[in-house]
């Protein structure tokens, strides 16, 4: 993948429409950048959306296309920007062009949702790699053969994966600096003014106590132990050993910090992530239960309904996308 001398680097953007506008910036501009400092064309962009001649962001900015996918183009480099539901994006032309690309020896990458489409085009097995927070309990479950990580980008051999928003900045830095050295990438870095580099391992989200507002170990230690054992819920007296306090203590602690109790809150959150998988994956209701470990169906859609005011169903119909 590194960039031969004196020849432009040259790397497609394929945007879905529903695309984050931030994620995009965040991965053209270190680009645009990068030839504006060294005086010369080190990257040569092509936006190459999926429907059209525009592709339309999230927040209806239209970026114009300058190639066309299935055209003949010799690329480097393609990466792919998604947002919204990307589980909804089926376009079997854009699949089959992405696994020829990759018969090629094309380096591939996702951004944000774009690690969905590469994914369900069969182009991540045997790779490691991220996306999106929002993304990754679906994708788990439709996919549990792939090895899935929560940082901010990963990189391995010509698979490149990104959690969007910002990350891109650190992914594009990153290659900067491999392809083109510590100076250039400091500069670059420093005319967009992220000079805090982050290492691909970052975390994607703020930590418990900064979601939470807590600093209390217990809390802490039992909101984490929450989150990471969706599934296969614990039981209060679990959280209570994980967090060294008793149940009764841990109760308290929970209802003066938090307005509420351990177990309700636990709810709440297997309830929000099978409400992700309802609006992002064809998962039947049975299959979303397990997944956020109630016993049945009808336990799940109980509970779902006493939280949201719908069934799975009716959520499911009406809530179809993320942003």
């Amino acid at each position: 993948m590194s960039a031969s001398i004196g020849a432009p680097y040259r790397v497609g953007l394929v945007l879905i429409d529903d695309f984050a506008l931030l994620s995009y910036a965040s991965v053209a501009e270190p680009l645009r950048v990068a030839n504006l400092l060294s005086g010369r064309e080190l990257y040569h962009v092509s936006v190459l959306p999926t429907s059209g001649a525009m592709a339309t962001s999230s927040g209806g900015v239209l970026v114009p296309a300058t190639a066309n996918i299935g055209h003949p183009i010799d690329l480097d480099l393609v990466i792919v920007v998604a947002a919204g539901n990307p589980f909804t994006f089926k376009d079997e032309r854009v699949m089959s062009w992405l696994r020829q690309l990759a018969r090629r020896d094309v380096a591939l990458a996702g951004v944000s949702g774009g690690p969905v489409v590469l994914a369900e085009a069969g182009l991540m097995k045997g790779y490691r790699m991220t996306l999106h927070w929002e993304h990754a309990p679906a994708l788990r479950e439709r996919h549990p053969e792939l090895v899935i990580d929560r940082s901010l980008y990963v990189v391995d051999r010509e698979r490149l994966s990104c959690a969007g928003g910002t990350a891109p900045l650190d992914l594009m830095h990153a290659l900067l600096l491999r392809d083109r050295g510590v100076t250039l990438a400091r500069e670059v870095s420093d005319w967009l003014q992220h000079t805090e580099i982050r290492p691909p391992g970052g975390a994607q989200r703020a930590g418990v106590v900064e979601r939470y507002g807590v600093h209390l170990s217990p809390l802490i230690e039992a909101l984490g132990a929450m989150e990471t054992h969706v599934t296969d819920p614990l039981s209060l007296d679990d959280l209570a050993q994980i967090a060294n306090v008793g149940a009764r203590h841990l109760t308290r602690l929970f209802k003066d910090k938090l307005g509420t109790s351990p177990m309700a809150l636990y709810r709440k959150l297997r309830l929000e992530q099978g409400h992700r998988l309802l609006c992002q994956t064809d998962l039947c209701v049975g299959e979303v239960a397990r997944a956020t470990g109630f016993a049945s169906a009808a336990h799940f859609a109980s509970a779902y309904g006493a939280q949201y005011d719908l069934s799975p169903r009716q959520s499911r119909n009406r809530d179809s996308s993320y942003g």
